[in-house]
């Protein structure tokens, strides 16, 4: 990542999100995109001269849209506009998600329909490159007219002002931009409000989720392949051309990753006697770990068009000499997806704990000891983590109801319908959050039941690469113990992706 990544107003991947919100890829300007940002601002200026209406720079906005400004007010508004949306409240959004919503703003602005000064922009550049990182409060933004509170408090860096993190350490903003040697630009007309007017926090956010959400969704297929092995599963489901000829991309993928992580084993090689049938949770999960993945992908899709838009209001056509005022700061159409795309990390969840009860239910289990423990009785072995993993699920369950249909209207009904989608993102996170707990114990419970089959027969070279990989961070349960630091370890490991590093290092990418 030593080149820095050329922001152009297009092509941006979620991918490259990643790499600059989490692991500091530094960005850049194209030379057309300063120059197209230069040429509205002239296009800007003149209609200013000229005495012309319009929204939010020489006008109020929201309710008070109908009040025109005279010069005075137009060169002090956009410093109220910023001060009277800083308006969130609670605990600060981690870093990399405002570090995310600036990369999404300064491609919004390459496209040169914002209208802003290129300082403005230019000084959001050198946020990112120079680690200077704005305090905001995550809570606060309905995703309409875009993320107005968090984006107005990465604002009030532009007049010096606020809070934001430097080299570790939170300090007053103008502080952080003159320890960093960057310039305070301050806020002329236009700037605050194309500086705040666009659903970039929940964007970003979105993104980031994305990118770890696809990760997890592969990792729930290695503890599927895990748990398949441990209860000799019937794999001819699992073929091919059974998902082909129904044509849905998700499972075709899904079903060739199981396949991977058992490839060379014995149940996959077919030395093993198994049933004709086994029960959905079993033989349907390319299906529905399928489904997750196609939902993923349209949420991609849109997430990525998000990014490469001009999300802004109003908006400017420096070759047309015209400005028009909409809507394209609604988040609708990143929040719908992005319900969805919650809702079926949840789904595959609730399919992960359904093998989990195979595994430690011994009416199930295929000759396994009740709740994988070596002397049922005296010890209840893992039975009390499928406990802990239903309530992580119904914790996932309360939080995938739809924010996008939650819209409560606000600013005297001018502003009557509005996205939530920033509490989309939000509760997203929570959702991923506990999946990695889900998997996890799934993961363990997989693992020791691979354990009490040692000797019986040969595992895929994938599931065998997970075991291990398991192993290294929690023992086999030999006599109870208490179990909370197994799974909150195992969370802690599913989230790195460590598994998933070392399944595809011993047999290639689950993706291809």
């Amino acid at each position: 990542m030593s080149k820095p990544l050329i922001v152009t107003g297009q092509n941006l991947k979620i991918e490259d999100v990643m790499e600059v919100a989490r692991l500091g890829r530094k960005v850049e300007l194209a030379p057309k995109a300063i120059e197209r940002i230069k040429a509205c601002r002239t296009m800007l200026d003149k209609k200013i001269e000229a005495g012309e209406i319009m929204y939010g720079i020489t006008t109020g906005i929201g309710e008070f849209s109908e009040k025109v400004l005279n010069t005075e007010e137009v060169k002090q508004f956009q410093k109220y506009l910023v001060y009277n949306h800083a308006a969130g409240i609670g605990a600060p959004a981690p870093e990399e998600y405002v570090r995310a919503a600036i990369l999404g703003r300064i491609n919004v602005h390459a496209h040169g329909n914002s209208g802003n000064r290129l300082e403005i922009t230019q000084t959001f550049v050198d946020l990112l490159n120079k680690g200077v990182t704005p305090y905001v409060c995550q809570k606060g933004s309905v995703g309409a007219c875009g993320d107005l509170a968090p984006m107005s408090q990465i604002a009030l860096l532009l007049l010096g002002e606020g809070k934001a993190w430097y080299k570790g350490k939170l300090m007053p903003g103008k502080e952080a931009m003159d320890a960093a040697g960057i310039p305070v630009p301050g806020l002329k007309a236009r700037d605050g409000l194309a500086a705040i007017n666009g659903s970039n926090f929940l964007t970003g956010m979105s993104a980031l989720f994305l990118y770890d959400a696809n990760r997890t969704m592969k990792q729930a297929e290695i503890a599927c392949a895990m748990t398949l092995e441990a209860l000799k599963a019937n794999m001819k489901p699992y073929t091919p051309l059974l998902h082909e000829v129904r044509g849905f991309k998700g499972a075709v993928r899904s079903a060739a990753a199981i396949l991977k992580c058992v490839q060379g084993g014995d149940l996959q090689m077919g030395k093993m006697k198994c049933k004709v049938q086994d029960a959905y949770s079993m033989r349907s999960t390319p299906q529905v770990i399928g489904a997750a993945h196609d939902a993923l992908a349209y949420a991609r899709s849109q997430v990525e068009i998000e990014l490469n838009g001009v999300g802004d209001n109003p908006i400017f056509f420096a070759d047309k000499n015209l400005q028009l005022s909409g809507a394209n700061f609604q988040g609708s159409p990143v929040a719908v997806p992005m319900d969805m795309a919650g809702a079926c990390v949840t789904m595959v969840c609730v399919l992960s704990e359904r093998r989990l009860n195979r595994l430690t239910n011994p009416a199930l289990s295929v000759g396994l000891p009740p709740f994988l423990a070596t002397d049922p009785g005296l010890f209840s072995g893992l039975m009390l983590s499928q406990y802990t993993a239903d309530s992580l699920i119904v914790e996932q369950r309360i939080l995938s109801m739809p924010a996008c249909i939650q819209s409560i209207p606000a600013a005297a009904d001018q502003e009557d319908f509005v996205s939530m989608g920033m509490n989309t993102a939000i509760k997203n996170k929570q959702i991923l959050q506990n999946a990695y707990g889900v998997l996890g114990i799934e993961f363990i419970a997989a693992t020791q039941a691979l354990d009490l089959r040692k000797g019986e027969y040969k595992f895929g070279k994938g599931t065998q690469t997970a075991h291990d990989t398991v192993r290294r961070h929690v023992a086999f349960l030999d006599e109870d113990r208490p179990l909370y630091p197994d799974n909150t370890k195992m969370m802690e490991v599913v989230e790195t992706c460590e598994i998933l590093n070392e399944v595809e290092k011993a047999v290639g990418s689950l993706e291809s």
